[in-house]
């Protein structure tokens, strides 16, 4: 049904521009990773819109003056990375000397560059009309025309990337946490600032090429939030959202060509293209959706499941702390049992099927009784209870304020901190209500 992955890195025409999308989605993962972490994932938004009439003054130059000459694409990139400088200039001197807001100088600037860009856009459409089709290339981005020169573009900026964070990794870390005590370390704080924020423009203007203006400050945060569900260590957060980054690339890449022909194949009339450099931030945005919800520590969904085990938890041990306390010859009644733990009925016949399937309890006819392991649990929660409101009382706290923080803390106590606690408080025998405490041989 699909052509074959390999067949993106060997086919002349898929090469390049599979490669380097690939090269240029890690570069800007790189950088991004940088930004989402200092909280200026804005700066990039603002940053890509100031390329944009550095572009177009680029392309509108070259058709008056140099109309028959080959440098039209270095040109654009010298254009867009002086109008992007320019741009940055103009926010640091906003915050610094004028006091603006930081969401003030972003938006002033993206929206004053990006309206200027759009303005004299406008009138190459008219004056120069083939060349306004250029100016559309890097708005939109163009990643399927891509040739080997842009491969040695994008792997160059890799390169310097790596190389910058690998033998300056940990002044770069300090300065991300850490700016106060990067400073009295020693660590230039301006000059690695400005040597980021160099990097940044850099990976803006080289990727424009790829994504478009539009598009471009999505490929740098998507990859570093994905990346950033999944570890705490930087290093780490680098190479996962260097890994998205390139993965992105390919995909975005494989589907633009793939689904459309999938389509016809099937017989559908496909009236519109799959552009790739939108397909390649659809893949990042999907893949940063799917690690917002499914992340093994952080996801959404994940998080859900936790707490759902854990109210679950709760229940059981309630239930079973309540029987041990009503302990009669002959169990409970299921009724009563239903209003001591303000259940529906559906919700209290799976409470009990549990605990049965556990070992912890009996069931005969309506009534349920605990078994022996199931004393022993019990037994085990209420010391825990009844320790934590002794070490309570220790702390100064009232009698009377102790039991509710007791009832949340003894489903997460652990055994090293009941130990700890036993120690402390010299293995008590009664809680602050004077009721005994069970001994650990009662809960083995």
């Amino acid at each position: 049904m699909f052509s074959s992955p390999w067949h993106y890195f060997t086919d002349p025409v898929l090469q390049a521009p599979t490669i380097g999308s690939m090269l240029m989605c890690l570069s800007s993962a790189l950088v991004g990773v940088i930004v989402f972490l200092r909280k200026r994932s804005l700066l990039g938004e603002a940053l890509s819109h100031a390329t944009y009439p550095g572009v177009v003054l680029s392309v509108l130059f070259m058709a008056i003056f140099f109309p028959d000459s080959n440098a039209l694409a270095p040109a654009i990139l010298v254009g867009a990375f002086l109008s992007s400088l320019l741009g940055l200039w103009i926010i640091e001197k906003m915050e610094r000397r004028f006091h603006a807001k930081n969401d003030s100088a972003l938006c002033l600037v993206l929206s004053v560059f990006f309206g200027l860009g759009v303005l004299v856009a406008s009138r190459i459409q008219f004056t120069h009309a083939l060349w306004y089709k250029t100016v559309q290339i890097f708005l939109y981005g163009q990643a399927a025309t891509m040739t080997n020169i842009h491969i040695f573009l994008y792997a160059l900026l890799g390169v310097l990337l790596s190389g910058v964070l690998i033998f300056f990794y940990r002044q770069v870390q300090m300065t991300i946490f850490d700016r106060d005590f990067s400073g009295t370390v020693g660590v230039p704080v301006r000059w690695v600032d400005s040597f980021l924020f160099l990097l940044l423009v850099l990976a803006i203007v080289i990727g424009i090429r790829s994504v478009g203006v539009v598009l471009m400050s999505g490929m740098l945060i998507a990859p570093a939030v994905a990346a950033r569900q999944f570890s705490h260590r930087l290093w780490t957060v680098f190479l996962l959202a260097a890994g998205v980054g390139a993965f992105s690339g390919f995909l975005g890449n494989y589907l633009s060509v793939e689904l459309p022909q999938w389509g016809m194949r099937r017989g559908w009339n496909w009236n519109f293209s799959l552009p790739t450099g939108p397909m390649i931030l659809l893949s990042a945005s999907g893949i940063c959706m799917l690690s917002l919800l499914f992340a093994p520590r952080n996801g959404l969904c994940t998080r859900l499941v936790r707490i759902l085990r854990f109210r679950k938890q709760c229940l059981e041990d309630n239930l079973l702390k309540s029987l041990w306390k009503r302990d009669r010859e002959g169990g409970v009644l299921l009724s009563e049992v239903k209003k001591w733990q303000s259940l529906s009925f559906l919700q209290m016949l799976f409470l009990v099927w549990r605990l049965e399937n556990q070992g912890w309890i009996e069931r005969t006819d309506s009534q349920i009784q605990l078994t022996k392991e199931g004393k022993s649990r019990a037994a085990y929660i209420v010391r825990l209870h009844r320790l934590w409101e002794a070490y309570l009382v220790f702390l100064g706290q009232g009698v009377e304020k102790v039991h509710r923080s007791a009832e949340e803390m003894e489903h997460i106590i652990t055994p090293e901190l009941e130990k700890e606690l036993a120690d402390l408080l010299g293995d008590p025998k009664r809680d602050p209500h004077s009721q005994p405490i069970p001994s650990k041989e009662e809960t083995l």
